[in-house]
């Protein structure tokens, strides 16, 4: 090769060199690179609990790693629910995205005002002394005060459903719920005690009934009502109030046993699908529900005023 051309050439290369790391070029990115419904690109280290959004009215949400954990409770755990529990391995391949928050009363306000979508009439709601199915109570009147900042209640799946789906159309990224794997690996975020803390729970914790003597924690108080979806420390990955509050919907089919459940983080398709999961214990629950294993169903159709939802989106 001729002198003048290995000069070009040797010229050539610093000054690409010099352009890909001058001010202003892309840096390499050494976590995960997502990119917003509103146009920039995040480079966000999986579980170092920063926050993205899609749009201004969309939930905050997280990176959680890729990784393997055991889903369910050993035979040793307080309050475990036997078979229901059953601990199974499961590896979730690729990082995804998951609300740092459950979803509020606001960020569902806007996607009502924005279609036009409205619930059927009535809630199921606690009067103190039982439960009862009001017709003039809704996710706007659960019964008790709250602000935008609180997490919706009286959604039921088909109303979730159709909040990721306008969550995708409007930003056209891919919003679901998570499933019931997804959201107790989300909630544990590297932890295999009961609680993402540790074993024991107190109400100044979480938000749930602590009048009744348990061996996971003193009795304690009884709010009776919501608290701010920001409230109480986050785990850490950042995720807020993944014990109590208000329960996540999930896509999942009940079965009475975890055995079976797919193992890669998937939805279960199986079992008896009149029933859906629901994770994460709330409010008018027990301590024993809140712990991170805990299996619950609900009827798809039911809205009640415990009953809430996070949402997933893939990367």
């Amino acid at each position: 090769m001729q002198a003048w051309a290995v000069a070009h050439r040797l010229a050539m290369v610093w000054l690409t060199g010099l352009l890909m790391s001058g001010p202003g070029a892309a840096q390499p990115c050494d976590g995960v690179e997502v990119r917003t419904g509103m146009g920039e690109r995040r480079c966000l280290k999986p579980g170092a609990g920063e926050r993205f959004r899609d749009c201004a009215d969309c939930p905050e949400m997280v990176v959680v790693p890729a990784g393997t954990f055991l889903m369910g409770s050993p035979p040793s755990e307080p309050e475990r629910e036997g078979e229901r529990e059953d601990q199974i391995r499961v590896t979730i391949a690729k990082p995804f995205a998951v609300g740092a928050f459950a979803v509020t009363r606001g960020e569902f306000a806007a996607f009502a005002a924005a279609t036009g979508y409205t619930l059927d009439a009535g809630c199921y709601v606690w009067t103190g002394t039982t439960w009862e199915e009001r017709f003039d109570r809704s996710w706007q009147d659960p019964g008790f005060a709250q602000d935008d900042r609180h997490p919706v209640t009286c959604v039921d799946l088909k109303a979730a459903k159709a909040y990721v789906a306008w969550l995708s159309a409007k930003t056209g990224k891919t919003y679901r719920l998570p499933s019931e794997t997804e959201r107790e690996y989300a909630t544990r975020a590297g932890t295999t005690t009961p609680f993402w803390w540790g074993s024991t729970i107190a109400t100044d914790m979480a938000n749930y009934n602590g009048t009744s003597p348990s061996v996971l924690g003193p009795i304690g108080a009884w709010r009776q009502t919501t608290v701010r979806v920001d409230s109480f420390n986050p785990n850490a990955w950042g995720l807020y109030n993944v014990h109590g509050n208000v329960w996540d919907w999930t896509d999942d089919c009940w079965s009475e046993r975890n055995a079976g459940n797919p193992g890669d983080g998937s939805v279960r398709t199986t079992g008896d699908c009149t029933w859906r999961v629901a994770r994460g214990g709330a409010w008018n629950y027990h301590a024993s529900y809140l712990r991170a294993a805990f299996r619950y169903w609900n009827l798809p159709h039911n809205r009640s005023g415990v009953q809430g939802m996070r949402v997933a989106r893939s990367l």
